[in-house]
Parts: structure tokens; C-alpha cells; sequence
């Protein structure tokens, strides 16, 4: 299948790569020439310019954006939209708020355009790993595309579908048809809430550990554990074992004091919208707001948690402390 994808970042690029590995014809842009010019592949052609893209697709079109929530995705959506004909298909797969689809969706229809939200989770990983697919649109819209997901997703790989769940659903696959536009995203909001909370209990725990060598406590009832062994130990039979963890036990061995970190730790807007949503349903959610507020602490002192929470930010998605 012939896919247009524009924002070649971190994970766009992986994207691209994985799609023409997987047999697809891949037509890209970015506002950086080196970017694009950096991803030349067999299946990949490179464009200058939005125009230029889409005078390389062929109808029906379908183009897929990987660029930063907000006024850049809102930018892009427009100047598509201003190009694209009917019966074309944009695809959001950024970390766009899931009114924005809803809006955009209800917008373009009224132009014959269709409009799917994919959330998407792999990090820098995805390349390799595949990535995880929670997707929004119209049903037939949404079919249409199956072969991109199929190819984006890690499939079912080792582990073995939950018995209980019927056969037919995709989710086995590592993709999901989650509803109407805006269902994509809003899951992948809450899968982003759910991350903070997940890390945050790792800090903690961590920081438990390391502090019960302290000076503090009595002779007798301190412990000097070896971190990067405890992570690693808890990744075989734990029922605390998971990807996150897996990250974890490589920052560890990698720099058991995590001294290349401050602790700064950003949030990039899907906890709070988490938290919003929470508080608009009238649900509790106090682990998950209490990882939100841990991170907005953590830009005036640091612990050794945050520290952790910053490698692990940087293992999966390869972020930055200090993102400019």
C-alpha cells in the first residue's frame, strides 16, 4: 500500500522505515531537507514540499502525520486539506487532544475528507518492537487501512491471546479499531495516564531501595542493595515484570547512580488531560494525579526517583531532560 508521512522525528522516521521493510510504498516530507534526504531507502521517496507529496500519491490518498500536538498538527491538517481530494484520508498519529479530532473529523467531512486519530506507543523502539495502535475513524475508513497497521503493529508475536477475549478482535495483533473519531486518542490518553502512574511507582520503589543504606536509620537494619541486580531479578517470574521494568533494569545497568541525570522530569500533556478527563467523569484517580504533581515537584528539587523517571523517559522515547 502507498502511504504519504509527514514529520520524520524520532518516530516517524522508525515508522517510515518499518513500512517499506514491510513491503509498503512510502512517500515523505519534513520541514527539514536533512531529514528527509537522511531517510532515502529502498520504498521511501522523499519529497520538498506538502505540494510535492501529493502530487507523488495516487488516489484515493491517505497520509499519516507525526509532528507535535497542537498548532503544528492543526497547520498540517489545513494546508492537507486544502490539497487533498475527496475520499482521501488523514491520519493524525501524534498526541493530539481527542476533541481536536472530534472537531477536525467533523470538519473534513464536510469536505469528503475522512479523518482517523491512530494513538501510537513504541517510543524509539518501535522500529524493532512494533508499535501499539489504539485508532479512531470511521469503521470503513479505518478498514481501508488495516494493511499500515498490520505492518506498524508487532502482531502477536510470543504472547498468546487472553482465551476470554472473542477471536475476532484485532487487539491480539497489537492494533485496535477503538470507535468514532477521537476514540483512538482518548485511549492513548489514558494509556499516557496509566504510563505516569507506572513510573512512578518504580521511582519510588527504587528510591526506597537505594536510601536503605542510610546513614539515618540503625547500624543494624540498613541495607546497601545492589539495584541493577534487584531490577534485573524482578524480571523473571515478578508479578511486577514489564516492558517498563525491562527499561529500567538497563538504565540501572547502565549507571546504577543515574549520575547523567538531574531529575528534571517534563510532562507532555496527556497526564493532565488524564486528570481533566477524570475530574469531567466524577473519577477518583488519585495515583495517577499524584504521578502528575510528583512531576511538576520534580522541576524544583530532584530525587533519585526522579532521576529514574528521567532514564526511563529517555530508554523508551528517547526524550530529553530538558526538551527545548
Amino acid at each position: 500500500m502507498q502511504l504519504g508521512l509527514i514529520g520524520l522525528g524520532r518516530m516517524g522516521a522508525n515508522m517510515a522505515r518499518r513500512l517499506a521493510g514491510g513491503g509498503h510504498e512510502v512517500i515523505t516530507w519534513d520541514r527539514s531537507a536533512t531529514a528527509v534526504a537522511a531517510l532515502q531507502a529502498p520504498g521511501i521517496t522523499g519529497t520538498t514540499s506538502i505540494d510535492d507529496l501529493i502530487r507523488k500519491l495516487e488516489m484515493p490518498r491517505a497520509v499519516w502525520l507525526m509532528v507535535p500536538a497542537g498548532e503544528p498538527t492543526e497547520h498540517t491538517v489545513n494546508a492537507l486539506a486544502d490539497r487533498m481530494a475527496s475520499g482521501d484520508i488523514i491520519i493524525d498519529g501524534g498526541n493530539s487532544h481527542y476533541k481536536d479530532d472530534v472537531r477536525r473529523a467533523a470538519a473534513l467531512t464536510t469536505r469528503g475528507l475522512h479523518y482517523v486519530d491512530a494513538g501510537t506507543s513504541g517510543g524509539v523502539w518501535g522500529a524493532e518492537r512494533g508499535y501499539c495502535l489504539m485508532v479512531g475513524g470511521e469503521r470503513d475508513t479505518v478498514t481501508r487501512l488495516v494493511p499500515i497497521f498490520r505492518t506498524l503493529a508487532p502482531g502477536q508475536g510470543s504472547v498468546a491471546p487472553t482465551p476470554e477475549l472473542p477471536s475476532q478482535t484485532t487487539a491480539s495483533e497489537g492494533f485496535l479499531h477503538c470507535g468514532p473519531p477521537g476514540a483512538g486518542h482518548f485511549v492513548k490518553m489514558i494509556h499516557n495516564g496509566i504510563e505516569y502512574g507506572l513510573m512512578q511507582s518504580y521511582a519510588e520503589g527504587f528510591d526506597i531501595l537505594r536510601n536503605a543504606a542510610s546513614t539515618a536509620l540503625p547500624a543494624d537494619l540498613r541495607y546497601d542493595f545492589d539495584l541493577p541486580a534487584i531490577a534485573e531479578l524482578w524480571r523473571r517470574g515478578s508479578v511486577v515484570s514489564s516492558w517498563l521494568l525491562d527499561l529500567a533494569a538497563r538504565a540501572l545497568a547502565l549507571d546504577p547512580r543515574l549520575e547523567q541525570f538531574e531529575g528534571h522530569v517534563p510532562d507532555s500533556g496527556e497526564g493532565r488531560w488524564t486528570v481533566a478527563q477524570a475530574i469531567d467523569e466524577d473519577v477518583p484517580a488519585d495515583v495517577l494525579t499524584a504521578a502528575l504533581y510528583a512531576r511538576f515537584r520534580s522541576r524544583r528539587d530532584h530525587t533519585f526517583a526522579e532521576k529514574l523517571l528521567s532514564a526511563l523517559r529517555a530508554q523508551f522515547g528517547g526524550h530529553a531532560e530538558h526538551p527545548k
